[in-house]
């Protein structure tokens, strides 16, 4: 059995597995790209649970760095980074209701598709930042572009690695602030979780009507943390399935795969984004699963799987995760 059809979505979503319409997010129709999340944008599509969209998202530099010559300091304008697709409306999302966003695909997109990694000043991890103030020179601001398709990701001669695409910036609109698209936050975000690729269902609390969803910044792939900045940041085709779930009250986003089911916390320092997502875990495990709170508590102490979304952004992400064999009613 498929596994979408026992999960969360698809057992409490308004649409229940049933597919609706498909749109297609064209860039034409999207026009403007956003550089905030939040409630004072106008829709650029309705749609209702169940329906498929098919978006074409940019390249998290708007597809401005087009070469290696091309410095993010020289063709950027900070903070204009990271446009978003959006917002979508979604018929019946309320306040106090949750929006699943389940990624069917993402493909390159373009007739040459590449992909762009950049080291950008007083951006990453290992580098002196606003936040993190030192006294010391910039790391060199270097460019790389990347040969990407859905085989590979052609990082050198000597490297090739794994097509393990996801998006990095998924969320709905926190009820009143309009925040940058470099932040997360409890809305989504900029969280960079590499697990949210195909094969994945997002939950985002919602907080304005029509959950007001925004989409954008694909990786090819990445590593754990997003060390020096960036991913292999392109440009994609990326096919998503929305449904509402009424009343269900989230303050963090979670996350749902074949295997694992994954609350997120987002926050400075990284151990407080690890206890966010730890602690919605514990309460999840109580509320709906059965399990005593210290007894879950305990218990994943021995089996939790943490992941590391990035560990550069103005909030740094975790998802802190449990094997769905753990939940089965004993």
């Amino acid at each position: 059995m498929d596994w979408l059809a026992t999960s969360i979505m698809n057992r409490r979503g308004i649409a229940a597995g049933r597919m609706g319409t498909t749109h297609h997010l064209t860039e034409a129709l999207q026009g403007v790209y956003h550089y905030t999340i939040g409630p004072y944008s106008s829709p650029v599509l309705t749609v209702r649970p169940g329906d498929r969209v098919v978006v074409e998202t940019r390249d998290a530099f708007e597809g401005k760095v087009k070469t290696e010559q091309d410095l993010p300091s020289r063709v950027l304008n900070m903070p204009f980074v990271n446009p978003q697709n959006g917002p979508i409306l979604v018929e019946g999302a309320e306040k106090g209701d949750v929006l699943a966003v389940h990624i069917e695909s993402m493909a390159p997109r373009g007739p040459n598709p590449r992909g762009t990694c950049a080291m950008i000043p007083q951006f990453g991890a290992l580098s002196g930042t606003s936040l993190t103030a030192l006294l010391a020179d910039s790391l060199p601001e270097v460019v790389r572009k990347i040969d990407v398709d859905e085989d590979g990701v052609y990082w050198s001669k000597r490297v090739t690695l794994p097509y393990r695409p996801h998006i990095g910036t998924l969320s709905c609109s926190p009820e009143i602030d309009s925040i940058n698209t470099l932040t997360p936050d409890s809305h989504g975000g900029n969280m960079d979780l590499p697990d949210m690729g195909p094969g994945s269902i997002t939950y985002l609390p919602v907080r304005t009507p029509g959950a007001r969803l925004f989409i954008g910044d694909a990786h090819a792939c990445q590593g754990d943390g997003e060390v020096c900045g960036t991913a292999v940041e392109y440009p994609s085709t990326t096919t998503i399935r929305v449904d509402v779930i009424k009343g269900w009250a989230l303050e963090w986003p979670r996350l749902e795969n074949e295997d694992v089911v994954m609350c997120i916390g987002s926050a400075r320092p990284l151990e407080d984004a690890t206890r966010i997502a730890y602690r919605d875990l514990v309460l999840w495990m109580e509320s709906e699963f059965g399990y005593d709170r210290w007894d879950a508590y305990m218990l994943l102490s021995q089996c939790g799987k943490v992941r590391l979304g990035n560990f550069v952004d103005p909030k740094y992400t975790v998802g802190a995760g449990i094997e769905k064999k753990y939940l089965a009613p004993g």
